[in-house]
């Protein structure tokens, strides 16, 4: 698998994880902040841990 290149800055990141830490959901953070890229990187995650459960089971 090829490397994945993150086009957010590692402080955007982690202000993104702290917010969600607090309590903001994912969904709502990608309607304020560049809705487009966070959600696909969402997606992108959700089908990877689909596809990690299904290999489990």
């Amino acid at each position: 698998m090829g490397k994945h290149h993150n086009p957010y800055a590692p402080e955007f990141r982690a202000q993104m994880v702290e917010l969600v830490k607090a309590g903001r959901s994912p969904e709502e953070l990608a309607r304020e902040f560049e809705p487009t890229v966070w959600r696909d990187n969402l997606d992108e995650r959700r089908a990877t841990n689909k596809m990690r459960m299904s290999r489990r089971g």
